[in-house]
């Protein structure tokens, strides 16, 4: 036995030191960004730029990371159908989810009364705060939104960073470079490689993913602050609560149902999970949720077409956040909606759920769409939510995320794609670390 075949086993089976992995490096930084952001709230505001420049430094490479994914996956498929079959299945996932994360949130907003108790008058709220938020939302509506899915040009859709609009693109060029059979193959090669290099630029980026969490949580927590949160923490913890059992519960059956468990694969996806905390970002954790579930044993197609679609239809946090929200304002003016508006609001955040993707503020832009269309229910009531809507928001990231993380591995097993036992061995070894 040479010496080399001595010394491997030891270094393949040696785990890295917990102080030194990237979960806990960012879960320090929350907490250290928490603490700076409650003790010296002037100090914190100045670490914005760090959490900004994290975010941007991951919008960088979502783009090329989607294309060279989907486009390699497409080109792998060689069949034009299955694109069709496979986003369909999709499509189908997330309608359904998504109906019932709203009516989860339905059924909590009146369960615990959030809103209940404040009493307000329309006519004593100041509503200067929120007037960008309802230009964007008068400028959003369901057919500008599939026409914004058609960039100006092929450049543009990658410089602004639109995932659809790269979808888009990556699903029109792989299509036809794979109908090119062969002769496309050097490219295809060509593309993965770049692809490779692109998952390898994320690697350097997440060395700093502590610093970045640090940045925006000092930030949120010293410009907010604990006190703007005590007011409503009601409707914070019912919120947080709702998203837990929505995770644990609902997306847990489907877990299940799959043959595996929802909190092996939570902790399977954990950095990734304190990275969007940390950021209020889901977009943050894309790229690596990408090259984590191919690591499972989900083929690079499906995961291509799930994960960038899911970003704008398959919002399940967002969902909740919607219709708990609108109910927590209309017990706040003490407005009882009936039945029938009821289920009118389902239908209607349906769409406006989707009509908001890309916009700055997304979830609060779509909470604006969705009062608009009732009237009844003052837009102003939004007031309430505006100052602890980041706190709101980093938690539907969260579950937006988790939820796009399952629906990949739904449609991967419809697809017969799905390779139990990488999957399994995979989770048993993270588990275990």
């Amino acid at each position: 036995m040479t010496d080399s075949a001595v010394m491997t086993p030891p270094a393949l089976s040696a785990k890295k030191p917990f102080y030194r992995t990237l979960y806990f490096h960012v879960l320090l930084a929350i907490l250290l960004g928490v603490l700076l952001g409650h003790f010296a709230p002037s100090l914190a505001v100045q670490m914005k730029p760090l959490g900004d420049a994290f975010i941007k430094l991951v919008k960088m490479v979502i783009g090329p990371i989607i294309f060279c994914t989907v486009v390699t996956g497409m080109a792998g498929m060689g069949d034009i159908k299955k694109v069709g079959r496979v986003g369909g299945k999709a499509l189908l996932y997330f309608e359904v989810v998504s109906t019932l994360s709203l009516v989860i949130g339905l059924v909590a907003g009146h369960l615990f009364r959030p809103g209940a108790g404040f009493n307000l008058n329309p006519a004593a709220i100041d509503t200067k705060a929120l007037a960008g938020f309802t230009t964007a939302a008068h400028e959003q509506n369901t057919v500008e939104f599939l026409m914004h899915i058609i960039p100006d040009t092929v450049v543009s859709a990658f410089s602004t960073g639109n995932v659809l609009q790269i979808l888009l693109i990556s699903v029109l060029f792989g299509a036809a470079l794979a109908a090119t059979g062969e002769y496309g193959r050097p490219l295809v090669r060509m593309i993965d490689r770049f692809a490779q290099t692109f998952f390898g630029i994320v690697h350097i980026i997440m060395k700093v993913a502590a610093i970045g969490a640090f940045g925006s949580i000092a930030f949120t927590v010293g410009t907010f602050g604990i006190g703007a949160v005590l007011p409503l923490l009601k409707l914070i913890g019912t919120f947080y609560l709702t998203l837990a059992f929505f995770v644990l519960v609902v997306l847990g059956i489907i877990s299940r149902l799959l043959g595996f468990s929802i909190l092996r694969f939570l902790s399977y996806i954990r950095e990734e999970i304190l990275i969007v905390l940390g950021t209020s970002s889901s977009e943050a954790a894309l790229p690596r949720m990408l090259e984590k579930l191919e690591r499972l044993g989900c083929s690079k197609s499906v995961v291509g077409l799930v994960i960038p679609a899911g970003y704008s239809f398959n919002l399940d946090g967002t969902n909740i956040y919607l219709t708990m929200a609108v109910l927590f304002i209309a017990q706040a003016f003490n407005i009882d909606l009936t039945l029938t508006q009821q289920l009118t609001l389902v239908g209607v955040a349906m769409l406006t759920s989707k009509g908001a993707s890309g916009v700055a503020g997304a979830a609060f832009v779509m909470l604006t769409s969705t009062l608009m269309v009732f009237p009844i229910i003052p837009v102003s009531g939004m007031v309430l939510i505006l100052g602890i809507h980041r706190f709101m928001g980093t938690g539907l990231a969260i579950a937006n995320t988790i939820g796009n993380g399952v629906a990949t591995l739904v449609v991967s097993a419809w697809e017969h794609e799905l390779d139990r036992s990488k999957l399994n061995a995979e989770m048993s070894r993270r588990h275990t670390e």
